[in-house]
């Protein structure tokens, strides 16, 4: 079955280049009238200007489709609450969040100043919730949403210097988990994409070799699944060079050990069996941990 966006209003963060850029073009190809959204900023988040985000608003017109840019900062929840009303005043609808917007600071801990943390956690964290937030009544009134946050592997399982991106990217996940059980009962689906693509903020981390294969373009797919109308809700699909495979934070069966007064000891003492990965599951809610410990309490 085609993927099928005709009639459907996106908006897409970050889209002046890189992953954004390749996400707003394969929407509009499939037919999404985009919102293309860009500070036009450096990979830090310093300076902006909307022309980034013009230029591919350019490129999706003269392939005959429709787009708007606008230049609003994530960080700024009016600027994103006019960005939303630009979008509803020019095509009535808003179908699509793809909220891709972000920079880097990358340091060690040890070296990070305290504002680079935040401004972080700030463009991506902030920025996405700034806008579900402004979306949420729009799209909770349609009775129909997708939502695709994006994560990462830094933030999914860590990587050197970036204390402040990880922090940020896991946050999305738990972001994820809840939006998805609120917006269930109107079909506003949310899910999360960790991409590995080499971008303006990546090209360094890859060889020469690798370039090609690991393009933004290799990304698409996971991002159109998951803002279709067949998208799944809470899944964090993660696409690179071709590749694509699922993540899931999970739970162990555990083990019952009370809380006596040797407790600490013996918990120290089956660690192992506490972390014993057979029969592993991914809870549907925060509330299976609870029933999970109230099944081993009981036996």
């Amino acid at each position: 079955m085609a993927l099928d966006f005709k009639g459907r209003v996106a908006i897409v963060t970050g889209a002046g280049g890189g992953l954004g850029r390749e996400h707003a073009l394969a929407l509009a190809a499939r037919g999404a009238r985009v919102l293309v959204n860009d500070l036009g900023g450096a990979v830090d988040g310093s300076g902006g200007s909307a022309t980034a985000a013009e230029r591919v608003v350019a490129q999706i017109r003269a392939a005959g489709g429709e787009a708007v840019a606008n230049g609003a900062s994530v960080t700024d929840f009016a600027a994103v609450q006019a960005m939303v009303q630009q979008a509803m005043e020019t095509w009535g609808r808003v179908d699509v969040l793809v909220s891709n917007a972000g920079i880097l600071r990358d340091k060690s801990f040890a070296k990070m100043e305290l504002a680079d943390f935040r401004q972080v956690l700030d463009v991506h964290l902030m920025g996405a919730v700034h806008c579900c937030k402004a979306l949420w009544p729009v799209m909770t009134a349609q009775k129909y949403g997708r939502i695709v946050l994006t994560t990462s592997s830094t933030g999914l399982y860590g990587n050197f210097g970036q204390a402040n991106y990880g922090a940020a990217k896991l946050a999305l996940v738990g972001l994820m988990q809840t939006l998805a059980l609120e917006g269930m009962k109107n079909d506003i689906r949310v899910n999360c994409l960790a991409p590995t693509a080499v971008t303006r903020m990546t090209e360094a981390l890859f060889p020469p070799d690798m370039l090609e294969a690991f393009g933004p373009q290799a990304v698409v797919p996971a991002m159109l699944v998951l803002a279709s109308e067949q998208a799944p809700t809470r899944t964090t699909l993660c696409a690179g060079a071709g590749g694509f495979e699922a993540a899931n934070i999970t739970l162990t069966q555990g083990a019952y050990i009370g809380a006596g007064a040797d407790a600490p000891e013996q918990l120290l003492a089956r660690l192992d069996e506490v972390r014993d990965r057979r029969g592993e599951a991914v809870p549907a809610s925060g509330a299976e941990q609870g029933a999970n410990e109230l099944r081993l309490a009981r036996r």
